[in-house]
């Protein structure tokens, strides 16, 4: 898989910047977003010709207090007990959208498990390592990268567990 540049013009997002520096093998896929599409995810599936089960949304939990991160195929739901368990807590409820832009620096429909602000723990669900190479977001709505799910969670030193349902 070759890197490439971001479609979208300046000088890249803090992921695609991030997989540059680590030397990880990315392509990344640009496609015109809608305002209005409902789910960013499937958007992104639908637009980029993609079964959804490739494509992965990134969202942030609290577990017991600390902001988690949850990387799920779009075309399923969170299980808020299974992510619990993975990191080894109690209580997990969905993180406030606004305090999940302020702890990764991306907007919601564009947040990234890569180059955010600080790390965080990360789980990936269990079902990526079926791919060859899913989709995250980029870091913003309408911009995607590819890559290999081990190195995914490499880079985010994420645990695998089966955290989505369908």
């Amino acid at each position: 898989m070759a890197r490439k540049k971001n479609s979208g013009g300046g000088g890249g997002t803090p992921a695609t910047v991030a997989l540059t520096r680590s030397g990880t093998p990315f392509t990344t896929h640009a496609y015109e977003h809608d305002p209005a599409s409902p789910s960013y995810g499937e958007e992104a599936a639908r637009a980029l010709g993609v079964a959804p089960e490739r494509v992965f949304k990134t969202l942030l939990a609290e577990v017991d207090g600390t902001l988690t991160v949850a990387v799920v195929p779009v075309a399923g739901t969170l299980d808020l007990k299974a992510l619990a368990a993975a990191v080894g807590g109690k209580r997990a409820s969905m993180a406030d959208p606004a305090a999940a832009e302020r702890a990764t620096g991306y907007v919601r429909g564009g947040i990234s498990p890569l180059g955010q602000r600080r790390p965080h723990p990360t789980v990936l669900d269990a079902s990526a390592v079926l791919h060859p190479t899913i989709y995250v977001s980029a870091g913003r709505r309408g911009l995607e990268v590819e890559l290999s799910p081990h190195d995914l969670a490499t880079l985010t030193a994420a645990s695998p567990a089966p955290i989505a349902r369908s």
